[in-house]
């Protein structure tokens, strides 16, 4: 199971949230108090800076840091790391100031995830108080809902923070996987949908997490490589298995990151530019191939050293890593449209 880093960095996460939850999973009441919020003036709660030495600026061999040249910014909002065993007196929310945490944040989603993103812009990824990922079981959907809303204060107030300060009237990506979507989908619909900050959107990519079709009335699902202002969205399991509480039916995007499109067309694993893995500096070509399927990502099994090892259908972690250069580039790629549009 340690046949990658990016798998085995979160193996853990990944077993958890692939298990059957327990459906019956009520919130404690006796809970130790909601962690302070983060001041997002104190460059101290953000996980990524374009402007200090941080993990998302690392880039595997054969590639660079563009962030000083870039010109658009990447706003990336990062999965749940908070999955360690829950005591009843823990809260439900992660602490920002939490050093452990922060740092498996930075060594997995900063290093692995947002640096596909600084061959083409200024990376931007707030720290915030993430909810814990059994949070999705909660029987409980008040307390669910207030987990979630008090991490999602905190994306909201980091990026209009990161508006007020730092954008400067440029060009913003949006990038984010599993939790990390789950609040960037509130983000377009509070910031973008409705609002001239749309224009300025040259593309969102709401990886592994399902996003609605009709999720936004002005802002369309991606169906070419070089559209712009839309929204991409793909959760990748092996070819034949579906995720639990699948629901058929096309109002579910799933877009292939193989040749950008939302149809069912087949994409062969030679359109693999590269995947980014345990040894972060050496890209693996022609890991999968991918196809979209009743709104999920099918791939054959994943070809890497070590690859055997790993027989788990889902292959949520691997999200953004086994098209790392396919994303990359199309991101630079989407610039280039954006401008001549």
């Amino acid at each position: 199971m340690k046949t990658t880093r990016i798998f085995g960095l979160a193996i853990t996460l990944l077993a958890i949230a692939c298990s059957t939850p327990n459906d019956t999973m009520v919130a404690s009441s006796a809970n130790s108090g909601v962690p302070a919020a983060p001041d997002y003036s104190n460059a101290d709660t953000w996980a990524a800076l374009p402007d200090r030495v941080d993990a998302a600026d690392v880039f595997p061999k054969g590639m660079e840091d563009r962030q000083k040249d870039g010109e658009v910014d990447v706003f990336f909002v990062h999965p749940t790391i908070y999955t360690q065993d829950r005591e009843q007196t823990d809260p439900w929310n992660a602490d920002v100031q939490d050093v452990k945490m922060n740092k498996k944040v930075d060594e997995s989603a900063i290093r692995f995830q947002s640096s596909i993103f600084n061959g083409v812009g200024r990376v931007y990824a707030p720290r915030y108080r993430q909810a814990h990922i059994r949070a999705y079981w909660l029987q409980d959907r008040d307390m669910q809902k207030r987990i979630f809303d008090l991490a999602y204060s905190d994306v909201r107030n980091a990026f209009q923070y990161y508006l007020d300060h730092y954008n400067q009237g440029r060009p913003i990506i949006i990038a984010s996987h599993s939790q990390g979507t789950t609040h960037t989908q509130r983000l377009l619909k509070d910031f973008f949908d409705n609002s001239n900050l749309r224009n300025r959107l040259v593309v969102a990519y709401l990886v592994g997490m399902p996003v609605k079709r009709d999720l936004l009335e002005n802002i369309p699902p991606c169906d070419r490589p070089e559209q712009t202002g839309c929204f991409c969205s793909w959760r990748t399991f092996l070819k034949g298995h579906y995720p639990e509480l699948h629901q058929p039916g096309n109002n579910i995007v799933s877009t292939n990151p193989l040749n950008w499109s939302s149809d069912t067309l087949y994409a062969a694993r030679d359109l693999n530019k590269g995947a980014v893995l345990r040894s972060f500096n050496k890209v693996i070509p022609k890991v999968c191939d991918a196809q979209v399927h009743d709104g999920v990502l099918w791939v054959n099994k994943p070809k890497f050293p070590g690859s055997f090892l790993y027989n788990n259908p889902n292959y949520h972690i691997g999200d953004f890593n086994l098209f790392y250069s396919n994303v990359r580039e199309n991101a630079v790629a989407r610039v280039g449209y954006f401008w001549k549009r």
